[in-house]
């Protein structure tokens, strides 16, 4: 009997010996060592630098400059700007709005106004306004101010042309225990007309003080 024909026998006489042999060189096959490969160096290379230009932190970047606000031209102090006019005032006094006061919804306006600064019990004063396009002679509105009840006017209207303003102004005296002077004056510029009085506690202290009220006034026009 030949090689193969002892094989052929055997596989027949024992058919399960086949699998098991396949197995065997299969293991056998898979356990024989593999060949490793060293790393490319330049691709390490590359890696490390990637990671190392991934850790370096962004540059911090340069803030933006702070502004700072420009010194105004005049002095705030003592001067009150709203409705398209400006007007002096003493320091230690601040304008409130009268009609914002009696009526929050119906303030005063470009066209009509009335605001009012005290300073208790020695200084009150009070400044109205109302568009009247064309005209000329204030008088009428500083007979408005004037109050029937309280103010009676004393001595000589003056009547003067100041920075090409029409202006009226006439010393008062009050019924007011606390504030029994005063000065009331009136004023055109643009289609405006402008009144203002003063209650004061001592005499001669009201046109001192309208005159410099009315030296710091601008208006809109």
């Amino acid at each position: 009997m030949g090689h193969e024909s002892r094989y052929n026998f055997r596989m027949k006489k024992h058919p399960r010996l086949f699998p098991t042999l396949s197995l065997i060189l299969f293991l056998l096959a898979s356990c024989s060592p593999k060949k490793i490969t060293a790393p490319d160096p330049n691709i390490l290379i590359s890696q490390a630098v990637a990671a190392t230009l991934a850790a370096i932190p962004p540059a911090t970047s340069v803030p933006p400059p702070t502004p700072y606000p420009t010194p105004t031209a005049v002095s705030l102090a003592g001067l009150y700007c709203e409705y398209q006019f400006c007007i002096g005032h003493p320091a230690g006094v601040a304008f409130y709005d009268h009609l914002a006061t009696l009526n929050v919804g119906a303030p005063s306006t470009y066209g009509n106004g009335f605001i009012y600064a005290y300073q208790i019990p020695s200084l009150v004063i009070s400044l109205i306004w109302l568009q009247a396009p064309g005209t000329t002679d204030p008088k009428f509105l500083l007979e408005t101010i004037l109050d029937d009840q309280s103010d009676v006017a004393s001595g000589t209207l003056e009547v003067k042309l100041i920075r090409g303003m029409n202006v009226i102004y006439n010393p008062i005296t009050t019924s007011i225990p606390e504030v029994p002077f005063g000065g009331a004056g009136a004023w055109t510029c643009g289609d405006r007309v402008f009144a203002w009085k003063a209650y004061t506690a001592q005499a001669n202290t009201a046109t001192p003080l309208f005159e410099d009220t009315l030296s710091r006034f601008t208006c809109g026009q």
